[in-house]
């Protein structure tokens, strides 16, 4: 499957960075376009400042909204990142047209963090920008808030409500991730952040690179393309995956037909797929999933149809309601990599949790707003008789 990935705002941009990274890889060690080109829009100059691998010019650096702002951002005005976007719509599209494949893409992601201003505005905006002029899927990853962020910031929760509300009734399908979740506690605050970074990147590699791949001993029995992942997403979903390391030299027992000896590779699998479903990148319940899908990379001598039966199996009792697909992929490496993608969640609990606490917050700054007129009043009752300089 061929991405566009456009990152709005400083976190979506960090994250397309690392999906640029993520097409590196793909390319030196597969020979595969997964991720047809990368962009970074934002109201912000000195927040693009730190984007490494998305190429360097006004076409792929895209500064958004520069009259208003004069390129210091939009302070977390979310409603003023959508405006701004909305503004510079044709701009953006346009700058994205140039790239020489632009139109082989199986389809769009718009990335971002909820909590600010430009991404949170933005990303609805551009997805229906997307929408309305290409006859093809849009999707969106949104980043939500850290702790921290959600607790003192009351901005950061009204943006990521408004983000979530308007972005999910327009895109196909919409990656959640917390933040929170993959919060490293003896980490610096840069080093959560990156780490974070790819750890969101990363799980697309193999799902992308599968149905691209061309080497004959690459390409799996069950191949998993784009037609697989464009009926598995829709709504809000949450991905992961799971590695368990096994020796690149294959031991005895890897061809004995000894069953408990090949038993071995499905519990490595299992012990894989256990990794992927505990690593989540939003918490919910799986029995409100209703689409699933698991893609299997392996060295060959790993894969069988007990392995691939028994990790249906797994995924089913996770997700008993989803309609799961599945697909693997050989490769020739020291490792089983298990992808887990569940799509079509019909109640994700932070979500619920973030549109509460927004709408909420009207009243409480309607009563901080009328205990401020209250002091304010008697402290100039109180100077009344105070002579004046002026």
């Amino acid at each position: 499957m061929k991405l566009v990935v456009i990152g709005i705002g400083q976190c979506g941009g960090r994250i397309a960075d690392e999906f640029a990274r993520v097409q590196d890889r793909a390319m030196e060690f597969r020979r595969l376009e997964i991720i047809l080109d990368t962009f970074a829009v934002n109201t912000d100059a000195a927040d693009m400042a730190s984007i490494r691998s998305i190429r360097n010019d006004y076409q792929h650096m895209i500064l958004a909204g520069a009259g208003k702002t004069r390129g210091h951002g939009v302070a977390k005005i979310g409603e003023m990142g959508a405006e701004i976007i909305r503004d510079d719509a044709d701009k953006i599209i346009d700058a994205m047209r140039s790239t020489s494949r632009f139109f082989e893409a199986d389809a769009f992601m718009v990335v971002a963090g909820t909590a600010g201003g430009t991404g949170s505005g933005g990303t609805p905006v551009l997805v229906q920008e997307l929408k309305k002029r290409f006859d093809k899927p849009v999707y969106s990853l949104l980043v939500l808030p850290f702790e921290h962020e959600e607790n003192t910031e009351e901005r950061a929760v009204y943006n990521s409500a408004l983000c979530l509300k308007a972005t999910s009734s327009i895109a196909d399908a919409v990656f959640l991730v917390d933040n929170q979740r993959f919060v490293r506690k003896d980490h610096s605050l840069k080093g959560n952040i990156s780490g974070i970074n790819r750890l969101i990147a990363e799980p697309f590699l193999n799902p992308l690179s599968a149905g691209e791949e061309k080497r004959r001993g690459n390409i799996g029995a069950r191949l998993l393309d784009a037609g697989d992942i464009i009926q598995t997403l829709e709504g809000w979903s949450a991905l992961s995956y799971g590695v368990v390391k096994i020796p690149f030299i294959p031991l005895p027992w890897d061809y004995s037909p000894n069953f408990r000896k090949r038993g071995s590779s499905v519990h490595r699998g299992i012990e894989a797929m256990d990794q992927a479903l505990s690593e989540m990148s939003i918490d919910f319940n799986p029995e409100e999933a209703y689409n699933g899908l698991f893609l299997i990379s392996a060295p060959h001598r790993e894969l069988n149809m007990d392995l691939v039966k028994e990790l249906g199996d797994h995924l089913r009792a996770f997700a008993p309601q989803a309609v799961i697909r599945n697909g693997d992929y050989p490769r020739n490496k020291a490792s089983i990599d298990i992808t887990v993608i569940l799509s079509k969640i019909a109640c994700v609990p932070r979500v619920s949790q973030i549109y509460a606490k927004a709408s909420k917050l009207p009243k409480v700054q309607e009563k901080r707003a009328e205990d401020r007129r209250v002091k304010t009043d008697l402290t100039e009752e109180a100077g009344r008789d105070v002579p004046s300089l002026l």
